[in-house]
């Protein structure tokens, strides 16, 4: 009994079934189908928004100045590996066919012949170096040494990398808080602005006030075109890092502005920042650089001695059969060459000199460097506790103008006071408070400076 008997037994033939799963197919197609949709309009509704890390991320993958630095990444590696290399024997081989026109000696028999005529010709040789004054050995530590030195300054200029993004990114958050709070202002201001257009009408207040606000409209809106302007030129720069159009940068994420962080000394920062930082120790690792260098200009001075061999054959078109020939005529040499320095006009002596000086170079460009780095970290100390310090008094200051201003805005529109001593108090406020939050973000970023050099910027 097959499975069509089956179904007929209990009245349901074959192509009804057929029906019922592929309704039921469809039935389960639908409501998968159903359910993507309901899942990418929830995913479209969302905003997506990068926060620091995100942007550190992505700046360190695409960035094109960061990527083509990882470039000399590969090319040391490569000169490395072929300083190594260095050692193993030259091999070469090649293979000649000649015709020839009257009057010529016929290679295979060492005869004159006056026919034309062709000849072949076919080598391998090979060489090894035995001595040459180390200069193998020495250029295997320098090319070693060059891709130590190469792996630490790529680290740093991607750690310098990371607080160019930081920046950019506090710029973003910057504007974008400057433009919220010019908003505002405007806010307020249009709001003055409608209560004295309806007085003046009425007669109940004095024209000069009525302009005065609306001067004071003109220039808000001013400064919110400047504002947006501002946020604009931010976003370029941090699209740019993260080599993106300005158009596809998302939201980002703020961040905590609290005015709490770690105290350094200048002195221990500058010491830490010394072994922290890969970009100064890379520095040892190319005076190391430089001083194989000098090792290998004077192996110039020494003998060198290698190790030769070679084999061959010919054959000729009257010889017969060729690869017979080549049998017949194979040659086999070894041979040791050996090659004495005398005198090559003081190059060898010049090339000594500047490697040395450029031993010399390394040592005070590392000087140069700390010194630099001393008065940097000096510098990212003090500025990080006059942030904070700012930041306080702003806060203070903040509290002040803003109960001065209710009084002035009680008494203005009282009509116990004018224009002048109300857009005043308005204005310090307005100032203080822009003020507060430009010097946030600038503790925020001292904070951030700080830890790099202490080597805490975990990002």
């Amino acid at each position: 009994m097959n499975c069509k008997s089956v179904f007929k037994i209990f009245g349901i033939s074959y192509g009804m079934l057929m029906k019922i799963k592929f309704m039921k197919y469809i039935t389960i197609y639908l409501y998968i189908v159903t359910i993507c949709c309901c899942l990418v309009s929830n995913l479209k509704g969302q905003t997506r928004t990068l926060s620091l890390s995100d942007c550190i991320k992505l700046a360190i993958e695409n960035n094109p100045t960061l990527l083509r630095s990882e470039l000399n990444l590969n090319r040391a590696d490569l000169r490395h590996k072929q300083a190594q290399y260095d050692r193993l024997p030259q091999v070469n081989g090649g293979a000649s066919h000649e015709l020839s026109q009257g009057r010529s000696i016929d290679p295979t028999t060492n005869q004159y012949v006056d026919r034309n005529n062709s000849y072949g010709n076919q080598y391998l040789s090979a060489n090894v170096p035995i001595f040459n004054g180390f200069s193998i050995l020495h250029n295997i530590r320098r090319s070693a040494n060059a891709k130590e030195a190469g792996k630490l300054e790529f680290e740093g200029e991607r750690n310098e990398l990371k607080l160019d993004v930081i920046e950019a990114y506090l710029k973003v958050l910057t504007a974008q808080d400057m433009l919220t709070q010019v908003e505002g202002q405007i806010a307020v201001t249009n709001e003055q602005l409608h209560r004295h257009e309806v007085l003046n009408r009425e007669g109940a207040v004095a024209p000069g006030d009525l302009y005065d606000i609306k001067g004071q409209y003109s220039s808000d809106l001013n400064t919110l075109e400047q504002t947006k302007q501002s946020l604009n030129d931010a976003k370029l720069g941090l699209a740019s890092l993260l080599n993106l159009a300005v158009k596809d940068l998302p939201e980002l994420e703020q961040l905590e502005r609290s005015a709490a962080a770690t105290s350094y000394n200048a002195d221990d920062l500058f010491q830490s920042s010394l072994t922290v930082l890969p970009q100064f120790r890379a520095l040892d690792w190319r005076r190391k650089e430089m001083e194989e260098s000098v090792k290998v200009a004077k192996s110039a001075y020494f003998p060198s001695l290698s190790l030769g061999g070679g084999l061959g054959s010919n054959y000729s078109k009257d010889g017969g059969d060729a690869f017979n020939q080549i049998k017949n005529n194979l040659r086999k040499s070894v041979s040791v060459s050996l090659s004495i320095p005398i005198f090559n006009r003081f190059a060898t002596r010049t090339q000594v000199r500047l490697a040395q000086l450029d031993v010399d170079d390394a040592a005070l460009n590392k000087q140069v460097l700390e010194n630099q780095l001393r008065q940097e970290t000096a510098k990212a100390v003090f500025d990080l506790r006059a942030a904070q310090t700012n930041v306080q008094n702003l806060k203070e200051q903040a509290q002040s103008y803003e109960e001065a201003f209710r009084i002035a805005n009680v008494h203005f529109e009282a009509g116990n006071s004018n224009s002048v001593i109300y857009l005043m108090a308005k204005n310090k406020l307005d100032n203080t408070r822009s003020q507060l939050v430009i010097k946030q973000y600038e503790w925020l970023l001292q904070k951030y400076i700080n830890d790099y050099y202490a080597g805490a910027l975990d990002l």
